[in-house]
Order: C-alpha cells, then structure tokens, then sequence
C-alpha cells in the first residue's frame, strides 16, 4: 500500500535524517570516475584495500576466513540524481531502482569483492570497480547459501549485462 496517509507520512519522515559515519576508506588505483570499469566484473585482478579507521579494526577478526564480502560505500562523488536515468550498458531511459546507477536518491555502492588478505587495519581486495578515497559504510561477508539465488529474470539487463567487463564510465555522473 502506498504511502498516501499524511500521518502515517510524516510519522515515518521524522527519520529522513540518517547519518552514517564512515568506518574506513578505499584506497584504491581510481583517482577519477570517468574510465572507471563500472562493476567488479569489469575489474576483475584490480586490488585495492579498505584502510579501516584504527578503532574499527578488531571488527576484522576472522573475515579472512571468507572468500568475498559485500562492501557498503556512500558514492561521494555523485552530483544529485533523477528517477529516470539512462544507465552505461543502454541507451535507453530507465527507472532508477531498476538500474545500477550511482545517481540515486541515497547514492549507497554496493559491491562483492574477494578477499585477498587482512593486514592490521587494511582489508585487502580484489576486483575493486571503487574511487579512491570512497567513504566506507559497512562489510558483511558473503555466504553462498544466504546470498546466491536462482535468478531468471534479468529485466532490460539481459543481453546487455555482458558488456560489463569492458565498459567504462564516463562523466555522465560526475559532479
């Protein structure tokens, strides 16, 4: 049901201001969006590293014992957004929730990256698609079991979800 009822409205927006405090940082070989690959397929070998602030670092303690792990980031970079967007892999407009797009609302990154290592505060990773300096929100680990489903439908995705891999980003989403 739509969120129609005033009340009920603005009973929910008193929350409209959630704040997050960044638990680390990526340090990672992008220093500009534009040429970026645009997802962690398109990444794949790139390493780079969380640089956890000291204070968060016994929260490491046995992550690497998992093969991947989501990553949450807040995509700094990012100059506003529309609901409808036409996304890098199409030509097409789209609405936003069914895109990839970092021009969103709530400009949160998600990525699945593997572990390589953990060294003090540095989580090390793989297949890292993120801007350097990109404030870090949270780690959770992967599990297959949890996580992996058995999708068959891909939206406008299909057919084009392949070009990942040698796609780049341009400055469509820059500030």
């Amino acid at each position: 049901m739509p969120l129609q009822d005033r009340k009920e409205l603005a009973a929910m927006q008193e929350h409209k201001d959630i704040c997050f405090r960044p638990i680390g940082y990526f340090r990672t070989p992008f220093s500009s969006p534009v040429g970026m690959p645009i997802q962690p397929a398109g990444a794949r070998g790139v390493r780079g590293h969380v640089e956890l602030i000291a204070e968060y670092q016994d929260g490491l303690k046995d992550l690497d014992g998992f093969s991947h792990v989501f990553v949450l980031y807040h995509l700094h970079e990012i100059g506003g957004y529309k609901l409808l967007t036409t996304p890098f892999l199409d030509v097409i407009p789209h609405g936003i929730f069914a895109t990839r797009s970092p021009a969103r609302p709530n400009p949160i990154g998600l990525s699945v990256l593997r572990v390589i290592g953990i060294n003090g505060c540095k989580l090390e990773l793989e297949d890292v698609d993120v801007l350097d300096g990109t404030p870090v929100l949270d780690i959770k680990p992967y599990v297959a079991e949890f996580d992996a489903c058995d999708a068959d439908r891909f939206g406008w995705f299909e057919g084009n979800s392949e070009r990942a891999r040698e796609h780049r980003a341009d400055e469509r989403f820059t500030t």
